[in-house]
């Protein structure tokens, strides 16, 4: 088989090949065994009518079309690895050359990757993130991790303050009535959570263990149940427990709670700097190479295929049907939860898929442009990092990426970082 690509304007390229004459006489006996079963022919049992009868009554040209589709599926793929193409979606099939005994001529025409015109993409400017870390800062995680620690302790005497945990009976009353889903008996609920609708926890600060009150509130507007949406209610509550946190007290021995690897407060402190100086690091250069990748495919030109969008689109759709089963629920649960639509979701994502796949194209060209390369012990070195992050032996890692493209995979990412770090190098702070 000879076959041969030539790419044309946009995002198109045809292919060229010639299928042997002995595989299209291939197809068309296939073709044969598959149309004569459909047939009943006076005389014969089904699908025992003789070729040359078919033949004489039909002509064997009936066949053509099927055995066409048969020899193509059967051809394309071996024709695609020869001519070296990467298409991403049928465009259209002509047949040039169809003749008995002599090889069938195929023009292929393919949707493939666009490439883009770059724009400035060296002297960007990003926006500078502050990454110093205040006492102020330091004290804030501590009072996080103190929180932490806290015990829940019965309030004996005292009422309700925000922050508070409380348990409680309620009731809900649309007028003189009771309704639905209204009422709950041994409720628990941190004021200040926000909960429950605006008003009703504000209400209870103040009450305590045995009170009872009635709290007047209105249900958003734009609530799930229709009947209470905009109304105006009463909750009869009954207050029966008060609890609050009691706090730790920050010291030695608070820190080797926390951290077995310390053993002072001031440790813990220096260990706690420590970690937000190095996560505010990550943050902002995280931050500067999107921005500047934002930049740089902002300033190109790519002429993107609808096609290579929607496939995008179906990407984002799977990425977030495994996040949302990782939390059980599937994506038809969280379509009833939100009141949303599958077709809703996808014009939501739409925007953020041309973004994706341009910024990719982008990188690409600013690969081929700089003519970046990454070596097997840079994809080996990188392969054995993901081995140590992960905690998976490096060979069985390299297995579970196969599907995937194995190594070759891990190159394109690293071509792609490195372009980046070309935008980096060449970029200046705001």
């Amino acid at each position: 088989m000879t076959a041969k690509w030539e790419k044309q304007s946009g995002s198109l390229g045809v292919l060229t090949y010639e299928a042997p004459a002995e595989a299209f006489d291939k197809a068309v006996d296939q073709a044969f065994k598959k149309v004569v079963k459909t047939l009943n022919t006076p005389g014969f049992r089904k699908g025992k009518m003789p070729r040359a009868m078919f033949n004489k009554m039909y002509g064997e040209e009936a066949l053509y079309q099927d055995a066409l589709d048969i020899l193509y599926k059967d051809t394309i793929e071996q024709a695609v690895v020869e001519s070296g193409m990467e298409p991403i979606a049928l465009d259209n099939i002509d047949v040039e050359t169809l003749e008995k005994g002599k090889p069938v001529a195929f023009k292929v025409t393919f949707v493939i990757e666009p490439e883009a015109e770059l724009g400035e993409y060296k002297g960007l400017e990003y926006t500078a993130v502050e990454t110093n870390v205040s006492d102020e800062d330091v004290d804030a995680e501590l009072k996080t991790l103190q929180e932490r620690g806290a015990e829940l302790v019965v309030k004996e005497d005292g009422a309700i303050e925000e922050g508070d945990t409380v348990v409680f009976d309620f009731a809900g009353f649309k007028g003189e009535e009771q309704f639905e889903g209204g009422t709950a008996e041994n409720y628990t609920l941190v004021i200040g959570s926000g909960n429950f609708i605006p008003g009703f926890e504000e209400q209870m600060i103040g009450l305590k263990a045995g009170d009872q009150k009635d709290l007047d509130v209105t249900f958003p507007a734009e609530y799930h149940a229709e009947d209470l949406a905009g109304e105006a209610v009463t909750f009869k509550v009954t207050i029966h427990e008060i609890k609050s946190q009691e706090l730790p007290e920050l010291n030695d021995e608070f820190a080797k709670d926390m951290d077995e690897e310390v053993s002072s407060l001031d440790e813990l402190k220096a260990k706690i700097r420590t970690r937000l100086e190095n996560s505010r690091k990550q943050e902002a250069d995280a931050s500067m190479r999107d921005e500047l990748v934002e930049a740089a495919t902002k300033n190109a030109k790519v002429d993107l295929p609808e096609v290579m969008v929607e496939n995008e689109v179906e990407r984002m759709i799977q990425e977030f049907t495994q996040r949302i089963q990782s939390q059980g629920i599937n994506l038809d649960m969280y379509f009833q939860l939100t009141g949303s639509t599958e077709e809703a979701m996808r014009e939501e994502m739409k925007e953020q898929a041309e973004e994706r796949v341009k910024a990719r194209l982008v990188l690409k060209q600013i690969v081929t442009e700089e003519k970046i390369e990454v070596t097997e012990e840079e994809a080996k070195a990188e392969l054995a990092s993901m081995s140590e992050l992960y905690n998976i032996p490096a060979d069985q890692l390299e297995t579970m990426l196969a599907p995937q493209g194995g190594l070759d995979t891990l190159k394109g990412d690293l071509q792609f970082r490195k372009a980046i770090d070309v935008l980096v190098d060449n970029a200046k702070a705001k």
